[in-house]
């Protein structure tokens, strides 16, 4: 068949909105009058003429089919995403519907009504780029049936991205470049794109250093970009805001505090809200906090400047290496998106973030160090009052922990520099008599 979203339709459009508009189907990044970056633009008309009761009605009557496409949490929502893709181009590997897990005991530690993990980690590459990747990876797929000559699709990543483009372009059968930052990503993320098939280019360079030369090869129209400079990321990934609202019954969190890197994420979810708002699946709009590693939060200088400007920083090395970014391209976006948002922006230290992932594992989670910036974040608001005593605060978890597994070990070691790691539990080693074990369980509760 053709889409299941047939009567309906998006376009590019330029973000700063001077007026260019151009086909999804156009290999395009920036707009070619102003050099903005581009965004995807719905016929909202068209989407509003479908009350808000039946959009929930179709989203819910998906949300638990068990075959693609509708199995993924992306593709349930065909119509609100890239309506024009044939079904037939969609390449998913059942991205999305991932849990909510609330964390009650620090939730009431802080004082806030809820505390509660988005966990876009538990998805088949092991973070949050599944969700945009998927939409990027099934246009480039529609792109090349048209006849459009794209030999291969091309990413800089600090290693969640190149994950997952390497699965879905391997998923299409289409071949993928990924330029990594040499030995700065953990052993999980490199293997990953190895493993897919990639080629991999291991760069003696920073992630900036990697963005810097992926733009530039990629001005060959043969190589499509994949970062999420490319609206059609950020349409897959505004969905984990739709997700999250179906899973609070329609009724959106106070807060919502998400990492920052590259910036894209804060702007797609963002967008969802948005997009939600204005077609009246939800009645207000929760406000947004982007939380930086210390060690890389040139949004976090910008915002106590006042947003005047972005100065790029050299990142330092930081335990939350995906983010580790200095020169973020989606710094406008964010901005914008916060200023809708009523939002802010917080930064967290090495042992902050650290202890905050620390403080969330006790309750059954497993975090990564990303994670923990924006749970580090939330105690320093709660603290500050930005976030009142009683809200309901939902956290973007961006990554699955096992890809950190260093991390979680040099924490419990306590051997982590410039980390003071105050919940470290580490084995006990003991002579194997039943005498030493007793005493060993005696303080049990």
């Amino acid at each position: 068949m053709s889409a299941p979203a047939s009567g309906f339709r998006a376009e590019f459009a330029c973000s700063e909105g001077c007026g260019f508009r151009s086909s999804l189907w156009e290999v395009i990044y920036r707009c070619p009058k102003c050099d903005a970056l581009l965004e995807v633009s719905h016929d909202m008309e068209a989407l509003r003429s479908v009350p808000a009761a039946e959009w929930k009605r179709r989203f819910e009557s998906r949300f638990g089919s068990s075959r693609l496409p509708h199995a993924s949490g992306v593709w349930g929502k065909h119509e609100w995403v890239c309506p024009e893709l044939p079904a037939g181009d969609i390449v998913s590997l059942g991205e999305g519907r991932v849990p909510l897990m609330p964390l009650p005991r620090m939730a009431a530690e802080l004082g806030l009504a809820s505390l509660e993990l988005k966990e876009c980690g538990v998805s088949p590459t092991g973070s949050f780029k599944d969700w945009g990747m998927t939409v990027l990876v099934s246009a480039v797929k529609h792109l090349r049936a048209r006849g459009v000559p794209i030999r291969a699709v091309a990413c800089a990543s600090t290693g969640d991205t190149s994950a997952a483009l390497s699965a879905y372009a391997a998923a299409a059968g289409i071949p993928s470049v990924v330029f990594l930052p040499k030995d700065k990503v953990s052993l999980a993320q490199l293997v990953q794109p190895i493993a897919n098939g990639a080629r991999v280019l291991s760069l003696d360079t920073d992630f900036d250093g990697c963005m810097r030369l992926v733009q530039q090869v990629t001005e060959d129209r043969g190589l499509y970009l994949a970062n999420s400079m490319n609206s059609l990321r950020i349409e897959g990934q505004k969905v984990v805001a739709i997700e999250l609202c179906q899973d609070l019954g329609w009724e959106p969190p106070d807060w919502v505090v998400i990492p920052g890197g590259n910036l894209g994420n804060a702007s797609a979810l963002g967008k969802g809200f948005q997009m939600m708002h204005a077609m009246g699946l939800i009645s207000r709009l929760p406000r947004i906090a982007v939380a930086q590693a210390q060690r890389a939060n040139p949004l976090f200088r910008a915002f106590r400047g006042g947003f005047k400007e972005l100065l790029p920083m050299k990142a330092e090395r930081t335990l939350a290496s995906a983010i580790q970014i200095g020169n973020p391209v989606s710094f406008r976006r964010a901005v914008r998106t916060l200023q809708a948002f009523d939002g802010v922006v917080e930064e967290a230290t090495e042992s902050e973030l650290a202890n905050a992932a620390a403080r969330a594992d006790r309750e059954g989670t497993f975090t990564c160090p990303h994670t923990g910036v924006a749970l580090a974040a939330v105690e320093k608001l709660t603290a500050r009052k930005v976030i009142a005593p009683g809200s309901r605060v939902a956290v973007v978890s961006t990554a699955h922990g096992l890809k950190f597994a260093d991390f979680k070990v040099g924490y419990h070691r306590s051997a982590l520099a410039d980390v003071e790691s105050r919940r470290a539990n580490p084995p006990l080693e003991l002579p194997a008599e039943l005498g030493a074990v007793r005493e060993a369980l005696a303080s049990l509760g």
